[in-house]
């Protein structure tokens, strides 16, 4: 179980890294403000992290669905959550919904081809698995 537990602990890491970098680089290009993007950034790798390491152990504890099937729907999952996050804490630093729906929107499409490409890659090494399930 420590094993499958480092995995999901250097996914977390890694996809935070990139994820966190695409956020804060659209929430400036939104907001103009870089600062408003760093505080949306900075926050989120607490926030996100959480619910990252979350949507990874629920997933690794679902037998459903073969390889890439199972990483679209993942993609599509985590996206909503992600996105929903990224929604109110936009939402919360610039003070208007609007702004936190722009950057939510704009993200979507981002990180759901970042989040894909992430997937690809961690699915190529076994590090972290005794023998891959699917």
């Amino acid at each position: 179980m420590l094993k499958l537990s480092k995995r999901h602990i250097a996914k977390t890491i890694t996809w935070r890294l990139i994820g966190t970098l695409d956020t804060l680089i659209i929430s400036w290009i939104i907001t103009g403000k870089l600062e408003t993007g760093l505080k949306i950034g900075v926050t989120e790798l607490l926030t996100k992290m959480i619910l990252y390491y979350a949507h990874e152990r629920i997933w690794f504890l679902s037998k459903k669905f073969k390889s890439n099937k199972r990483h679209l729907i993942k993609s599509f999952t985590w996206r909503f959550i992600g996105t929903a996050d990224t929604f109110l804490l936009g939402w919360l630093f610039s003070g208007n919904p609007l702004i936190g729906l722009k950057i939510g929107v704009v993200e979507i499409i981002s990180k759901l081809m970042l989040y894909y490409l992430h997937e690809k890659f961690w699915y190529k090494f076994d590090f972290g698995l005794e023998k891959r399930k699917c």
